[in-house]
């Protein structure tokens, strides 16, 4: 039989090997295609202890970067010390923990190697050696403290993608090296975050480096003047005394933070470092009774060094306020409300905070559109033609300690249809007096209660604003001269709550009136 009468597919799988033989690609036919398995190569990584041993206490993780083995993740181990895998072509991260000083009553040392850039395009051996570690030791000006925690984490970028891996300690005794070739310059972030700790203070150090290389060692002894102090406050809030939640770590970068309890009212006191940037505050306050627990964050404090910055949570005066999403929105003709009543007195709004009744209306040239049971919140639909609106909204919860026990706000503004979502025109007042934890101020004193404006009016496009205070809940009021940015409140007899009211008409003619009743207590 001749080649060109034999049957297609003989023929087929003959030019198939053929080209496998001489290392081309395979044709297509019919729309299909030969694939090609993709390049591989021997990994051989050999791990050394602190006497050049071959040692098999370790952890090593392999991390595909980019290429073929992009996707690839494996932790090899071998009792031995020398682990051998075969893994396609391509840029990986590897870092390898090895442990020494296990034995009963040694002390434990961690030695962490890190290699950012691992090209395996050849046959490749790598040796994980702990004699090339140098120690980490980074320190608070305060020698009483303990320590509590570390952590290092190591980013890598090639080719779009990132990668990090990490290593978290129980001990002081961590010492790091980087191994092999640089990267390119800067596709190395490096972050070290450590705890200690005294009675009274959490420091919480750690510098952040880029590059093109991992870290081998870290010695940093910090000042106190190098440092900046960020209090918390826990307010009495109106779960009362009790036990919070705190969740502290850096905005950016990588981080385990610290979480940690803490007597309400009361303040904890942390001590960090300015070059690792802003920070990210959680809190979570106590509640009484059995309901949802109310939560508040803050992200992006800055520090300075040298200076102290002070975050008070659940704290009054507990009243409307604006955060950077639309607070009153229009998409097309539906009009969406989600303005916190209740945000506490440094302006965070809470997850999920107590009431006992609310409402939220809108009207449009008069009549009612719809109402909703939620808290300056819902969604209503809307004829497209330009109207007049009243966004009307209550809530209300029984008295506590430093709580205020109702807040009233009514907005007035035009719409019509739009072609997206587009922002409406409210604002809000917020009134920020000195108190104490308790949410409390002196009896017969005069206390200085800062106005502030947000939203539509903000930033001089206040046209009229109308301040003023009630002692008797509302039934009579005072009015208040607004001067340099406050007004002044001559507080009545101990045990008596201080309402507060503002009538506001922004430069387009938009209003705002709003009551917050029981704003605070006198003690």
């Amino acid at each position: 039989m001749t080649a060109t009468s034999l049957p297609r597919r003989t023929v087929l799988r003959a030019l198939a090997a053929t080209v496998a033989l001489v290392g081309g690609a395979a044709p297509a036919w019919g729309g299909a295609a030969f694939a090609a398995e993709p390049e591989t190569y021997t990994l051989t990584i050999r791990h050394l202890d602190r006497d050049g041993r071959p040692t098999a206490p370790y952890r090593t993780n392999v991390t595909g970067i980019s290429g073929p083995g992009a996707d690839t993740s494996v932790q090899p181990e071998a009792p031995s010390g020398v682990t051998t895998l075969r893994l396609p072509k391509g840029r990986y991260l590897l870092d390898s923990t090895l442990a020494s000083g296990l034995e009963p009553g040694g002390t434990i040392w961690t030695d962490w190697v890190v290699q950012p850039r691992l090209d395996l395009d050849h046959d490749t051996t790598v040796t994980v050696d702990a004699r090339t570690t140098a120690p980490v030791s980074v320190r608070p000006p305060d020698g009483s403290a303990a320590f509590v925690h570390s952590a290092m984490f190591v980013s890598v970028t090639h080719g779009g993608a990132t990668r990090t891996v990490e290593v978290a300690n129980g001990s002081p005794n961590l010492r790091v090296a980087h191994l092999g070739p640089e990267t390119e310059a800067g596709a190395v972030k490096q972050w070290f975050d450590v705890n200690w700790k005294t009675d009274s203070v959490d420091y919480l150090l750690g510098p952040a480096f880029s590059g093109n290389r991992a870290l081998t060692g870290l010695t940093r002894q910090y000042s106190a003047p190098e440092l900046a102090t960020l209090n918390v406050r826990g307010a009495a809030g109106p779960g009362g005394a009790g036990v919070g939640l705190l969740s502290f770590q850096p905005s950016d970068g990588k981080s385990i933070g610290v979480t940690r309890s803490m007597a309400t009212p009361g303040t904890a006191t942390f001590v960090v470092t300015p070059e690792r940037g802003t920070w990210d505050v959680g809190y979570t306050a106590p509640r009484a009774d059995e309901s949802a627990p109310n939560s508040y964050t803050t992200e992006r404090v800055a520090v300075r060094a040298g200076a102290t910055t002070t975050r008070t949570f659940d704290g009054p005066v507990f009243g409307p306020a604006l955060t950077e999403r639309p607070a009153v929105s229009r998409d097309g003709d539906r009009i969406t409300a989600d303005i916190p009543l209740l945000a506490d007195g440094d302006g965070h709004t809470p997850s999920a905070p107590s009431f006992d009744t609310a409402y939220t209306s809108l009207y449009r040239d008069g009549a009612l559109v719809g109402t909703s049971g939620a808290p300056g919140r819902g969604e209503f639909t809307v004829p497209p033609a330009p109207g007049s609106y009243r966004l009307a909204t209550t809530v209300t919860r029984k008295a506590a300690a430093g709580a205020t026990t109702r807040v009233t706000a009514s907005w007035t503004f035009a719409s019509a249809t739009t072609s997206g979502p587009a922002a409406l025109p409210v604002s809000v007042v917020r009134f920020s007096p000195e108190l104490d934890p308790a949410g409390a101020a002196a009896a017969g004193s005069a206390i200085r209660v800062p106005v502030t404006v947000q939203g539509a009016a903000a930033d001089g496009r206040v046209r009229s604003l109308t301040v003023s205070a009630s002692t008797d809940g509302g039934a009579s009021w005072t009015r208040l001269p607004v001067e340099s940015g406050a007004v002044t409140v001559r507080n009545p007899a101990a045990g008596t709550g201080v309402s507060l009211r503002a009538e506001l008409t922004d430069a387009d003619g938009n209003t705002l009136d709003q009551t917050i009743t029981d704003a605070y207590r006198t003690r």
